[in-house]
């Protein structure tokens, strides 16, 4: 029953991400040929993004993948250890269970309208994903505690616990949220998914206002559903299609022959190949996982220092965030209402600095430890460029298709994971469509679910700031105190900074945009350079020591100690530092190309 439950959700998340893959491309056809489009592809498509979201998050919950805080790992096996397992489980299960009653007031409330999103397809039908995911992932925390089914039993009372508070709300409106907020704060600390730190922190600050935790919902609903959100799922399915085949073989070959002749030239190519990599997993970790094991043990075996090519791999794994179409950038268009293009083009020179001072730090480092070099082959670098031509076209692709007019960036998105995936499964045929298709679609699935997850629950919490007036507050505070423009900028650098060793870039950009776009306006500051220095410090924390996802996701390809990473890695925040003050105090470097295509 279990195995069945399993095929039947991988199968679905992999039919929505091919419908979603389908209907724009149908899209594009039939209004160049016909002037006409599909009925509801917009809506249906955006449904879609709903679906393959929270089925995902579903499925990640199945295989123990929700992102959580890294502090948990630090917890010593044993006693102490099972107990805060158990004790995370339940309070996810007791937050996913509210959110889950949440869900299904939304969709009844939602029935009662007989509101359809268009061909004839009931909006409140597409919402029913929203209550199934996160009561699958409230009973999924249950089943997978450890201790046995004593665990388990404790763990569950987690359910019992939200149902309780679901049918007694009366028990937090008008008393204070802070013991419950504690409880959600404890933890997260100890291991429980980030979902639950900002959906139970949403849900806990809306009751004790007496307001039905279906408000996080209807939030959560109306982002998952947004025109552009699509474009998120699409390009990070191309991603994976690239890292699940044999992509980074031949771009290695590129870079290597073009690149290795000159000292560090190893180097220089892990800092570029990343960076390409990084622009279509988003961050996710897809880079360091992917291209580790073929990186690595190059920087290695050409005689870099292990410390160095540690700290090389741990930094490139996000390297490429400010490039087109990176997905940040979309996000960030999205949530702060500004196009995504300027985005795109605002990035290209900041994320060319970055990757440049990572590749320069390579060369001063082959320099001193005479590491080996290839020499340069006209033939090789020809013949490197015709095998890869494929990959390498990839980014052309997307931005010919949306600056051309011919696509949208969803649009755009699609073309380019059904371009990966024809490369990646006809040309050059590393994936079998019949062996590979379920298990790669899946896997993008459980990313996009487990960040989606995220951003859902993390707009309600923002909605409950927003109606707090904390922005207005932040506003008025800063006036006040602030006047000077580049203060400012000193300490928005800092306060991201600091955001970026809590928080996933994805939720920190739902949360904190809204508090600090206003902030932005007061100071004259850019819409676009605000947006860069955003993602630009955002970047940063992953390398922040013991909390950076980076330095944990380092450690577990390479198998070695945190700290051991954490301190490889040093450098490379530095230097990624002083790219993000250039980048914050040198608006040229965002604004400069689009001035010269009036876009500023």
């Amino acid at each position: 029953m279990t195995r069945a439950l399993a095929l039947v959700e991988d199968g679905v998340a992999t039919l929505a991400l091919l419908a979603m893959v389908v209907l724009p491309l149908l899209e594009i056809v039939l209004r160049r040929l016909f002037g006409v489009g599909v009925p509801a592809s917009g809506p249906i498509v955006q449904h879609l993004t709903l679906w393959v979201g929270f089925l995902g998050a579903a499925i990640a919950a199945r295989d123990g993948k929700l992102l959580a805080l890294a502090s948990g790992t630090f917890i010593p096996e044993g006693r102490f250890r099972r107990a805060s397992e158990v004790y995370s489980a339940a309070v996810a299960a007791g937050i996913g269970t509210i959110l889950a009653w949440g869900g299904v007031e939304l969709v009844l409330s939602e029935r009662g309208t007989g509101s359809t999103l268009g061909a004839g397809i009931p909006i409140w039908v597409a919402q029913t994903v929203l209550p199934i995911g996160f009561a699958l992932i409230a009973v999924r925390q249950v089943w997978r505690v450890r201790s046995g089914w004593s665990g388990r039993a404790i763990a569950g009372l987690g359910i019992v616990a939200g149902v309780i508070i679901m049918r007694a709300p009366g028990l937090l409106e008008g008393r204070t949220p802070l013991p419950g907020l504690l409880i959600v704060l404890l933890a997260g600390v100890v291991g429980t998914p980030i979902f639950v730190l900002l959906g139970g922190a949403a849900v806990l600050l809306f009751m004790s206002e007496g307001v039905t935790p279906a408000a996080v919902l209807i939030e959560t609903y109306q982002l998952s559903v947004s025109p552009t959100l699509p474009a998120i799922p699409l390009f990070t399915l191309a991603g994976f299609l690239l890292a699940e085949g044999n992509a980074s073989a031949r771009l290695l070959r590129v870079f290597r022959a073009w690149f290795g002749w000159i000292p560090g030239g190893t180097a220089v190519v892990c800092a570029f190949l990343c960076s390409f990599f990084t622009v279509f997993t988003g961050g996710s970790g897809v880079t360091i996982l992917a291209l580790g094991g073929v990186l690595f043990p190059a920087l290695l075996k050409d005689g870099y220092r292990e410390r160095f090519a540690l700290g090389l791999m741990t930094a490139a794994g996000s390297l490429g965030l400010l490039l087109p179409p990176a997905l940040p950038l979309i996000l960030y268009g999205v949530v702060a209402q500004i196009p995504i293009e300027d985005l795109f083009i605002g990035g290209i020179l900041p994320g060319i600095l970055l990757t440049t001072m990572i590749a320069a730090w390579g060369v001063r480092e082959g320099i001193i430890s005479g590491a080996g070099r290839q020499p340069f082959v006209f033939r090789e670098s020809l013949v490197s460029l015709w095998v890869a031509k494929w990959e390498l076209a990839m980014p052309f692709v997307v931005l010919v298709a949306m600056f051309s007019g011919i696509a949208t960036a969803v649009e755009a998105a699609a073309l380019v994971a059904l371009y990966a995936l024809v490369v990646q499964t006809v040309v050059h045929r590393d994936l079998s469509i019949r062996r590979d298709l379920l298990r790669v679609f899946t896997e993008c699935a459980v990313v996009v679910g487990g960040v989606l997850v995220i951003l859902g629950v993390a707009v309600g919490f923002t909605n409950y700031l927003v109606g707090a007036e904390i922005p207005a507050k932040m506003l008025a505070w800063s006036q006040q105190n602030i006047h000077s423009k580049f203060l400012f900028l000193l300490m928005l650098n800092l306060f991201l900074l600091a955001v970026g060793w809590l928080m996933e870039i994805f939720a920190a950009i739902v949360v904190v945009v809204p508090l600090i776009v206003p902030l932005g306006e007061a100071f004259g500051i850019h819409p676009v350079h605000l947006g860069i220095i955003f993602i630009a410090n955002l970047e940063l924390g992953f390398l922040t020591p013991l909390v950076g996802i980076n330095i944990f996701l380092a450690s577990y390809r390479f198998k070695r100690p945190v700290l051991e990473v954490a301190r490889a890695a040093l450098p490379m925040m530095a230097i990624l530092g002083l790219g993000v003050l250039l980048i914050t105090y040198v608006p040229w470097l965002t604004l400069a190309i689009l001035r010269m295509l009036g876009r500023a």
